[in-house]
């Protein structure tokens, strides 16, 4: 994944189609509530203006299904991005066409021009080659800094490259690639990944992937239900996938036939509904009630999988240990960010209830790189290439 680099490029006086994720949360009233994936975009756009380009922005924002939602609008977006700039970022009325190609054309160098949601056509997500000549004529440089979307093959960062070029990697993305190699084709040794997350099925192509890269496999959440399952432990009323009990069986053995170490939950906080105000037991697996749900992993867990990461050189994390959106079953998981954050290994952190969690704990600032995507992060973990990254330029 050795790809051209926006900072490499000469930009000067160019029209520089960036596809950004502005896929952003809003609140009631319409205005961006979590900015986090604008700010991560900045350093790619500051850097084209700075080498005198002239910036065309592209996202979508939630899932319009190609008709126009006025709620879904990029609007509040272009003037967040206005105030963290420090500069005019005009909305373009809709994204390809003659009206924006003028407005594209007008552009100085230093200018902005944000285009109105991809997703309101729904040729988009088709990667729908009238659309994608549309957006290659707005551009005379393309760049990808969309790491979240990298795993779709979607018109704004595929099917564009196919008309216009070379595609270059912007900062965020060039970041993701080499934290990426950094954690998992190159790493150094010993190489711990933590799964969690609610379901085996979503998860076990990457134990499988990992199996050939990883010296340890720490599996908490919901999905480790599963796992005991298979082995024939009762586990109450917890979440379950029935047709996943083979599929489990087979990834823990193959994982001991490897010499791979792979830890589930000793005990877990369990309650007889998913409450926060719930009555909660700390209790061992085999000792989950009937009725009752395990929740969050325990502290002995907690303590188990802290000892595992002790000299370590390399922590991949993704999916949260319990139901951490509901407190207090989000314990486990704030604890274990902690410990991940004070660990002087390279962590690389996925998925936005692991980012999430790390935020909680405050300590986002000590993780070695917070991804900026979950299905995108996931998929490179399987080791499948990604179309956003593959339709790249080779440097």
């Amino acid at each position: 994944m050795n790809k051209r680099l926006l900072r490499d490029a000469d930009l000067n006086g160019k029209r520089v189609f960036i596809r950004v994720d502005f896929n952003v949360p809003l609140d009631p009233n319409g205005n961006v509530r979590e900015e986090t994936r604008i700010r991560r975009a900045l350093p790619s756009i500051r850097m084209a203006l700075e080498k005198g380009g002239r910036v065309v922005l592209a996202s979508h924002l939630g899932r319009p299904k190609g008709k126009v939602v006025p709620g879904l609008s990029l609007k509040p977006v272009a003037e967040r991005l206005s105030q963290l700039l420090g500069q005019p970022v005009a909305l373009a009325p809709d994204c390809v066409g003659s009206e924006v190609e003028a407005l594209v054309n007008d552009l100085n160098p230093g200018q902005v021009l944000l285009l109105e949601n991809v997703r309101y056509h729904g040729g988009e997500t088709k990667n729908d080659p009238v659309l994608a000549e549309g957006f290659s004529k707005l551009a005379d440089v393309v760049v990808n800094d969309a790491f979240g979307t990298a795993h779709r093959a979607h018109s704004s960062n595929v099917g564009v490259t196919r008309f216009a070029g070379p595609a270059l990697a912007g900062v965020l993305m060039a970041d993701e690639i080499a934290y990426f190699n950094r954690a998992i084709r190159n790493p150094n040794r010993p190489v711990v990944s933590i799964l969690g997350g609610a379901k085996v099925s979503t998860k076990i192509g990457v134990i499988e992937a990992l199996l050939d890269r990883v010296d340890k496999i720490l599996i908490g959440g919901a999905m480790a239900f599963t796992f005991f399952k298979a082995r024939g432990i009762s586990v109450g009323a917890s979440l379950v996938e029935p047709e996943m009990l083979d599929i489990a069986a087979r990834a823990e053995a193959a994982a001991k036939q490897k010499g791979v170490e792979l830890l589930l939950p000793v005990d877990a906080v369990a309650a007889a509904k998913l409450e926060a105000n719930a009555e909660t037991r700390t209790v061992a697996i085999e000792a989950i009630p009937d009725g009752w749900m395990g929740l969050d992993i325990g502290p002995k867990t907690l303590e188990t999988f802290n000892q595992a990461l002790e000299g370590v050189q390399t922590i991949v994390w993704n999916g949260p240990m319990g139901v951490f959106e509901t407190p207090p079953f989000n314990h486990g998981t704030v604890e274990l960010a902690k410990t991940v954050a004070a660990s002087p290994a390279v962590s690389v952190v996925g998925g936005g209830d692991t980012d999430a969690a790390v935020r909680e704990a405050g300590v986002a600032d000590q993780i070695s790189y917070i991804s900026t995507g979950g299905g995108a992060f996931l998929e490179l973990l399987e080791g499948k290439e990604l179309p956003g990254i593959a339709a790249l330029a080779d440097a």
